[in-house]
């Protein structure tokens, strides 16, 4: 089997900042491809053409090249791309560019582990163009990737079914709570600075400036808490830590269970999490917005629905989700913001709702996992060429029901 750098497969171009003023006079549209779109289709932004940008066809491989998501890979897109992202495109066509792109994709967390930048990880070109890509003949490519494509088809299903139960739970809220910009339910409301603890660091932004750098950083000992846990509601990870001294010094930054976090910059903005009870002790990072509740006045599950909720997402980041790297309002303005606020034992009503839902949207991910297990040996088996394959089905026994 051939075997090949992806900086010999490809050259690699960086995308711009989209400049509207910049579009030209005929009025062309074009698709204006995000981070989110190498994920899926749910969002389509189309703009006006400009002279000076990045187009891409379905023939290229697109990177998140900045970012908490930074390694994420999508292809089979047409468009233009903004800063955030780069387009690998193919110096010859004797390879299956589907296949070459979900190679990357098995590859995209050791592209995200060895980035540079501790507050905004950015993809290191040399590493990304140094990966070798294995390479059977093209009709194998092609026949692997259809293979992938039929797992990857599984795991989507299942995760429509958890889609479907987030669904379930705004729907609940709708229901209880109505619109909360409109308070068609007359509610109380209540700014932050009336509903969170006494604690005198219970809304804190993370430390800025050079309060944390990556030589501060130790093998062992105090976590820091990043974008990552609060985008994916996800605390097992764990890949920054801080010794003692540091932790003393930056200790009006510490995470307590219980604690809400959120992302404070790029196109995830706004991600809300709850600190887990089993967290590492821990301090939060420059790209988080930490807050610890009363709750006996506003409590943690309602409010972290209340938060996501769309009309309160746009009264906060409405004006930034335009720009090329987003980041939070001014903490003055975050204060400010008028927040229903329910009569508590209804709150907890909803938490209870709430929980008894989670149950089943918890198996449910434990299927994902699994699914996802079995993806990732399916990789690793079609990419040392140890994948059995006869007349398009797989038939290692493991992976039987592909």
């Amino acid at each position: 089997m051939r075997v090949r750098r992806i900086g010999d497969l490809f050259t690699i171009a960086k995308g711009k900042k989209y400049e509207e003023t910049q579009a030209n006079d005929a009025n062309e549209m074009v698709r204006y491809i995000q981070i989110e779109d190498l994920r899926n289709d749910n969002n389509i932004k189309m703009v006006n053409k400009i002279d000076n940008g990045v187009y891409v066809t379905s023939n290229d491989v697109l990177i998140a090249w900045d970012g908490a998501n930074a390694g994420t890979i999508g292809y089979n897109l047409t468009g233009i791309i903004g800063s955030t992202l780069a387009v690998l495109r193919p110096r010859d066509s004797n390879n299956y560019i589907p296949y070459i792109a979900k190679f990357l994709r098995s590859k995209s967390l050791f592209l995200r582990e060895n980035c540079t930048g501790a507050t905004i990880p950015h993809i290191q070109k040399k590493v990304l163009e140094d990966i070798e890509v294995p390479l059977p003949s093209f009709e194998q490519q092609k026949e692997i990737a259809y293979i992938l494509d039929k797992a990857q088809t599984l795991i989507d299903k299942r995760q429509d079914a958890i889609s479907k139960i987030d669904e379930l739970i705004l729907a609940v809220f709708w229901d209880m709570f109505g619109d909360p910009i409109k308070n068609d339910y007359s509610f109380c409301k209540k700014k932050l600075p009336d509903f969170v603890s006494k604690d005198k660091y219970a809304i804190k932004r993370g430390p800025f400036g050079g309060a944390l750098k990556k030589d501060m950083f130790v093998k062992n000992g105090y976590l820091v808490y990043e974008q990552y846990h609060a985008i994916n509601d996800e605390f097992t990870m764990a890949r920054y830590f801080i010794d003692g001294d540091k932790f003393e010094e930056l200790k009006a930054f510490e995470v307590f269970p219980g604690d809400l976090i959120v992302s404070c910059s790029g196109v995830t903005l706004g991600r809300i999490a709850e600190v887990p009870r089993d967290a590492k002790k821990g301090i939060i990072n420059q790209a988080l917005l930490k807050i610890t509740l009363d709750q006996n006045i506003m409590n943690n599950t309602f409010f972290k629905y209340l938060f996501r909720h769309e009309g309160i997402q746009n009264i906060l980041f409405g004006v930034s989700r335009g720009s090329g790297i987003p980041n939070f309002p001014p903490m003055e303005q975050v204060k400010d913001i008028d927040f229903i606020t329910p009569p508590i034992e209804l709150q907890r009503k909803f938490a209870i709702i709430v929980s008894k839902i989670e149950v089943q949207k918890k198996s449910y991910y434990q299927s994902l996992q699994h699914l996802e297990s079995n993806f990732q040996a399916l990789l690793q088996k079609a990419f040392k060429g140890e994948l059995k394959v006869k007349d398009g089905v797989v038939t290692d026994e493991r992976f039987a029901v592909i």
